[in-house]
């Protein structure tokens, strides 16, 4: 069992990428918190963190278990209100699949933690299903992608994607082009299709996921080429052209924030605030 007390330890350090800092934020000694992720790893029977001169870092089991440590940080916050019966507004927040840890890291915990009198509740989907939910009335406000601005929509940055390879692969020079894309409903996606004509090489779709590690994985396997956002093409990937490869042209893609009309506008206001005063950590993310 994964004891909270421990979670919201792993957390600290995560967000600090410092053992010392993080002993800080949670008023414990850096001794006591090492022993604390100790028995973490101890528990879940895997290395979550790598340490080194300049901090801590997350390693792929320590990444996957922080999605889990904010859900299970907050339900059990959540928990303990609702058996307070202390009444809270809630706030449903949609945001998209591929980038939710940058929006938690981004304003999303620190307006967990300054509105202790608001329940923020996220859930993630591609940005064509967050904007048909936000119309069905399943969320407050919604941040999604798209190539052009939408109605009701506040731009928060854009985003420039390319077409990447596996430097020195064949994937990309086969007759029939081995892609990963986001799944239905991706607006990214929806525009490969939408640009792709006949003159250029008919698509083979091997891998449709929402996970944007496993395309960039796939990709410096050579299994497939994808459209990859800018800051994550790594020094085992290439840039192809699209023009010179018989590629669709990719636009630039924006992300937004949009509201529901029939929300508590000051909640929203605050969380709007929150999101543009961080945005800098979302234009230049570091992975």
């Amino acid at each position: 069992m994964l004891k909270v007390e421990l979670l919201e330890s792993f957390i600290a350090v995560a967000e600090t990428g410092n053992l010392s800092k993080a002993a800080e934020r949670i008023c414990r000694t850096q001794s006591a918190l090492s022993l604390q992720i100790k028995k973490l790893e101890e528990s879940v029977g895997q290395t979550l963190l790598v340490r080194d001169n300049r901090g801590a870092t997350l390693t792929e089991a320590g990444e996957k278990l922080l999605n889990y440590a904010y859900k299970m940080v907050q339900l059990n916050v959540q928990a303990l209100d609702d058996l307070k019966e202390e009444t809270k507004q809630v706030l449903r927040l949609g945001v998209p699949t591929d980038y939710v840890k940058w929006y938690l890291q981004s304003g999303l915990v620190e307006f967990i933690r300054e509105f202790t009198n608001i329940q923020l509740a996220i859930d993630t989907d591609v940005s064509g299903n967050l904007y048909k939910r936000l119309n069905n009335g399943e969320f407050d406000a919604i941040i999604a992608t798209h190539w052009h601005p939408q109605p009701h929509g506040e731009l928060l940055f854009e985003r420039r994607f390319v077409w990447a390879a596996a430097k020195n692969g064949n994937a990309f020079k086969r007759d029939s082009i081995p892609m990963a894309l986001y799944p239905e409903n991706c607006p990214i996606r929806a525009q490969v299709f939408a640009n792709h004509n006949v003159s250029m090489r008919p698509i083979n779709l091997l891998l449709s996921t929402p996970s944007p590690q496993a395309m960039c994985m796939a990709v410096e396997d050579d299994l497939v080429i994808a459209p990859i956002a800018e800051f994550r093409v790594s020094d085992k990937m290439q840039i192809l052209d699209p023009v010179e490869h018989k590629l669709p042209k990719l636009p630039m893609f924006n992300e937004s924030y949009y509201v529901n009309p029939n929300s508590n506008s000051e909640l929203l206001e605050q969380l709007r605030s929150l999101l543009k005063a961080n945005l800098n950590k979302m234009v230049h993310p570091l992975e």
